[in-house]
């Protein structure tokens, strides 16, 4: 059984930080930074080196267009964004996939599940990208 931290304590608002620097370990040198924002939703952004940016949140998932302005604390502003789809919390490597495939995604943003629904697996989700301790 996997530990969930409690709702918007500091553990919980920190969950997503493992998943996306998976992502961002997957893009490698394509990305100039990263961070996170903490809630409601909470979010991250990882910058890219060719000045567009991907944006993730726990609703709709991954989204990616021109950086606009943010940093942390502040919400990412997108421009021309491509909602990638493929679920809130795709493997590291098909949101890459996703990215690549212009063809894939669309304006529309999905929604796939609300920032409210603390007690609907998700967090057991993200707990599964956690380093394991030994």
């Amino acid at each position: 059984m996997t530990l969930r931290p409690e709702p918007y304590s500091e553990a919980w608002l920190r969950l997503p930080l493992p998943y996306v620097r998976q992502v961002a370990d997957v893009l490698g040198d394509r990305v100039a930074s990263w961070w996170d924002d903490p809630f409601d939703p909470r979010d991250a952004t990882i910058r890219l080196t060719d000045g567009t940016a991907l944006v993730w949140d726990e609703e709709s998932g991954w989204r990616h267009g021109g950086f606009g302005s943010g940093r942390q604390g502040v919400r990412t502003v997108l421009g021309g964004v491509r909602h990638l789809g493929g679920g809130v919390l795709p493997e590291p490597a098909r949101v890459v996939a996703l990215l690549d495939d212009p063809a894939y995604g669309g304006a529309t943003r999905p929604v796939y599940r609300s920032y409210t629904d603390v007690h609907d697996g998700f967090d057991a989700a993200l707990a599964g990208y956690a380093p394991v301790l030994r």
